[in-house]
């Protein structure tokens, strides 16, 4: 059996971060950061916002446990970011067997 699980963080950044050169200095190093996780990691949603960002991470895993431990690190490394504020975060979980 394979699971794919998702995970959808909003974000606010700091209040300095005006323009897209700002913001991306920000969200480089956390995609950077969640990817060393072996996970695959973006900026999917808020691209044209300067004071938000919306990660998105995916994992496959072989089982469900594994796949949530992985989500876990994930959230609890984007809520240790000092410079982001999590707004919320949404996870979905797919089976073979879905």
């Amino acid at each position: 059996m394979m699971y794919t699980a998702t995970l959808l963080a909003d974000t606010l950044l700091p209040p300095d971060s005006r323009s897209l050169k700002a913001k991306r200095a920000y969200v480089r190093p956390v995609i950077a950061a969640l990817q060393r996780l072996d996970v695959a990691a973006a900026e999917v949603g808020e691209v044209d916002l300067h004071g938000r960002a919306e990660f998105g991470v995916a994992v496959v895993a072989r089982d469900a446990h594994h796949a949530n431990t992985v989500l876990d690190s994930a959230e609890r490394l984007l809520a240790g970011r000092p410079e982001l504020e999590l707004l919320s975060v949404q996870r979905r979980m797919h089976s073979t067997e879905d």
